[in-house]
């Protein structure tokens, strides 16, 4: 079986280009680069296009390493301009990410697993019954593939953020670091540290990890103010309690010198209260952060509601006017489901036989 290349970070490819192709140890680094330049730069897939390499060297690398197993299946445009697309992996399984272009920058939301363990009541990802972690190159191949899609291989970089925050919970999959090292590889897809977010629903115990060998900006799916609400509609927090949260966000933001951002999703009647805004006062003063109130999208067969946008504009004055950065988030791509906390497949676990 083929090695699949979106699977190795630089110093892996330089490994299996000396211990499976036999590539002499001085031109290890010469023949590593030349490969990750023109697949995450150029975006090509075909060792003969390669042709800053020898024709020989190219035969045996076609005969070694495979490029994406993945492909877009269907892709869905929003009113907005918003893209999602429907990715199949190699096995079938099926996985959702979406573009979202701005003015000043253009964002792919990326998953991480296929469906989620962690059942939050108000996301439609968390329906889904957990199928599998994303492998290294399934995760990475979703850029991959969107850059394709709008053929963004020049110096323009359509694409210009990562977000994980489609489905799947990032720091429960082992292989979200070396695929984020892939991402920020200057040789590769080169993103720096601040164009890259990952989100948490809140595995405090995997915080502290991520600040040391990840690295990026991270974002708190948080969306209640106290630990009562929060276990209501997230039952994560019955495990990580939101004082445990707090102490390893303080040691991320000691480490990355950057502040997290909260995401707050508005739920009519549940956690938009101004009693909740003092809350989440409270709890904004004890690191760096800021917080984005989201607007709920709905889907079918949901319980809640969306805040009215007036009640969400004096939700985020009451915490602008405590001295701490509130943002408001508006929806994009609610219209095909591609919006925050819409993203679920068809995909099951196969049961062993």
């Amino acid at each position: 079986m083929k090695q699949n290349l979106l699977d190795l970070n630089y110093e892996d490819l330089k490994y299996f280009l000396s211990e499976k192709i036999g590539v002499e140890e001085k031109k290890l680094n010469m023949r590593a680069q030349q490969i990750f330049t023109a697949t995450y730069q150029k975006g090509l897939n075909d060792f003969e296009k390669f042709t800053t390499i020898p024709i020989d060297l190219r035969k045996e690398l076609s005969k070694k390493i495979s490029f994406n197993d993945s492909k877009i299946v269907e892709t869905h445009e929003s009113s907005d301009g918003t893209l999602k697309f429907l990715v199949e992996l190699f096995d079938g399984n099926k996985v959702e990410c979406v573009y979202i272009p701005e003015k000043t920058r253009g964002t792919v939301c990326v998953s991480s697993q296929v469906g989620c363990s962690l059942t939050c009541t108000f996301c439609r990802s968390g329906t889904q019954k957990l199928v599998k972690n994303l492998s290294v190159s399934e995760i990475v191949s979703q850029i991959i593939l969107v850059k394709d899609k709008l053929k963004d291989w020049g110096d323009q970089k359509i694409v210009s953020n990562i977000v994980f925050m489609g489905q799947g919970e990032p720091l429960l999959n082992k292989n979200l670091k070396k695929a984020v090292a892939i991402l920020k590889d200057k040789n590769g897809l080169n993103y720096g540290n601040k164009k890259i977010t990952v989100s948490t629903s809140g595995i405090a115990t995997k915080i502290a990890e991520a600040a040391n060998e990840i690295g990026t900006y991270l974002a708190l799916s948080l969306h209640a103010p106290n630990d009562k609400l929060r276990e209501e509609i997230m039952p994560i927090n019955k495990k990580f309690k939101i004082k445990d949260l707090i102490k390893q966000l303080k040691y991320y933001t000691s480490v990355v010198k950057e502040p997290i951002f909260l995401e707050y999703v508005m739920l009519k009647g549940v956690n938009d209260s101004i009693d909740c805004a003092k809350q989440l006062v409270k709890l904004m003063a004890q690191f760096p952060c800021k917080v984005n109130l989201i607007e709920f999208n709905s889907w079918p067969g949901v319980k809640f509601e969306p805040t009215e946008r007036k009640d969400i504009e004096k939700f985020s004055k009451y915490i602008q006017d405590k001295g701490y950065m509130s943002f408001i988030r508006r929806s994009r791509g609610d219209d095909v489901l591609a919006a925050c906390g819409q993203l679920r497949t068809e995909s099951q676990k196969r049961k062993s036989t």
